[in-house]
């Protein structure tokens, strides 16, 4: 049976790096409380010429270039980001411009941090049904652009930075078992809620710190580490996988304790379990595939591995996938 398979990854992360040790200066803050109560130590911020689209192209190019694959060859982009470069057109269609892949159609996903999940289920399904596909996902974001850096409790938490993936078809390995799920009724737990049509940006509102993204933290914690822990014991059940025959699992680069309360439950080792938000933050869509072309540039995975990639994020939106690596 034929199953979509990632076959190249490539991330990027802007040469700007604020440490906790810099929020110090910029709100009532300390790098102890930040590294107790998230793990973060430092994260990447673009410049201000810098956006989604100029960090998506260069993760692009690496896949592309280490998939040994040509632009021309490419025959759709997905790009899943809450901060594109603009409301229309989308990041997508100006990542397919600048790396030429003039053959591909083009679109954005808006899922928050689930944005990588459901951009591969969403591939896996155009390549099931014409294998022939070779299919680019883009997951950026430019947090900096929707962060209030006056909110100490929010503005340690974020970072930028962009992952890619190519996938094509292959008879052996690939995407096992997917489980997505999502509950608008809890949309205003984490938000934007100025500079849509509900509420556009005018002279009244621009100062307002409701322009900046805004997130009730407890509600948040307790229902990611609840709703990830769900996923991926479903695609483990789904794919008829017990603990042991895991390799690695990835979850979403929030906070260390999400992370550490998942892994206990799961009662798995502690190298089962990649983390990467010490340097980077939460990158919203761009921390699975961050995560996993690290991995895989460290030699942690090998073809036939099995792993999960499991994620948390605005709408609320979640969810797992299982992938024979």
């Amino acid at each position: 049976m034929v199953k979509a398979k990632i076959t190249s990854l490539g991330h990027y992360v802007p040469e700007k790096i604020l440490t906790n040790f810099d929020l110090e200066k910029m709100v009532e803050t300390s790098d102890e409380w930040i590294v107790k109560r998230t793990g973060i130590k430092e994260r990447h911020i673009a410049e201000k010429n810098e956006y989604a689209s100029t960090m998506g192209v260069k993760a692009a190019k690496l896949a592309i270039e280490r998939a040994g694959i040509s632009p021309l060859d490419i025959d759709i982009i997905i790009c899943a980001t809450i901060t594109g470069d603009y409301v229309t057109p989308s990041t997508a269609c100006i990542i397919q411009s600048e790396i030429g892949a003039e053959k591909a159609f083009s679109f954005d996903i808006s899922v928050a941090c689930s944005g990588f999940l459901y951009a591969i289920s969403i591939a896996e399904k155009f390549i099931l049904e014409d294998p022939s596909k070779k299919i680019l996902v883009v997951a950026v974001e430019k947090l900096s652009s929707i962060t209030n850096w006056q909110d100490r409790s929010t503005c340690v938490l974020f970072g930028d930075g962009a992952g890619a993936a190519i996938l094509e078809s292959d008879e052996n390995s690939g995407i096992c078992k997917t489980f997505l799920k999502s509950d608008g009724r809890l949309y205003d737990y984490l938000m934007v809620a100025l500079g849509g049509s509900h509420e556009p940006l005018d002279i009244n509102n621009i100062n307002s710190p409701l322009r900046y993204l805004t997130m009730q933290g407890n509600a948040v914690f307790k229902h990611a580490v609840n709703k990830m822990l769900e996923s991926i014991e479903k695609v483990m059940e789904l794919s008829f996988w017990k603990k042991e025959d895991l390799k690695m699992v990835f979850t979403h680069q929030a906070n260390i304790r999400i992370i550490e309360s998942i892994r206990k439950s799961l009662d798995l080792e502690e190298e089962k379990v990649f983390i990467n938000l010490e340097k980077y933050g939460n990158t919203s869509a761009a921390t699975l595939p961050i995560a996993l072309d690290e991995a895989v540039q460290k030699g942690l995975l090998k073809r036939g591995d099995k792993i999960i990639l499991s994620s948390f994020g605005g709408g609320f939106t979640w969810g797992a996938i299982s992938i024979v690596w």
